[in-house]
């Protein structure tokens, strides 16, 4: 086996990496050995005698899979959770999550002339209130106090 020590060393110089990531073409091991100055490895480089082995890398294939699975829903467990309940969902979010819905449909019940302004404004004091749980609630609401009928509402949501 032909001592390949020195050649190895200057790729590794030429090609900016490890010795360890020197590839040599055992084919043209003979060949190689001739090559005492760095042109000679050179050219030898450039005819594909001589390449740099790819790097290792780490694999992203786990963190893509998990990724995609807390996507989904999954992996959210009591185990898996590290704050409290309010500071992984504060009390504010779920309030603007809640009041934004409601106020909306009664801007467009107001705007739509289903209800009067007065009617309007009672209701949207009940919903900063919190006394709506959503916006099916508030529905339930006004067709149980009379203010809605149903049949207002399903002409509504054919338009």
């Amino acid at each position: 086996m032909t001592d390949l020590r020195n050649q190895r060393r200057m790729a590794a110089a030429i090609l900016k990496c490890g010795i360890n990531r020197v590839w040599m073409d055992q084919d043209r091991v003979d060949e190689i050995a001739k090559a005492v100055t760095k042109d000679d490895i050179r050219v030898l480089i450039h005819g594909k005698a001589i390449r740099s082995r790819q790097k290792k890398g780490i694999s992203s294939g786990r963190k893509k899979y998990i990724a995609n699975q807390k996507q989904k829903g999954r992996r959210k467990g009591h185990g898996s959770r590290k704050g409290a309940k309010y500071a992984r969902f504060p009390r504010k979010r779920r309030w603007i999550q809640t009041i934004r819905p409601i106020r909306a449909y009664l801007r467009e019940l107001r705007d739509n002339k289903l209800i009067d302004p007065s009617t309007y404004r009672k209701y949207y004091m009940k919903a900063k209130g919190g006394e709506f749980r959503s916006k099916r609630h508030l529905r339930m609401h006004l067709i149980s106090d009379g203010v809605l009928k149903e049949e207002d509402l399903s002409k509504e949501e054919a338009s």
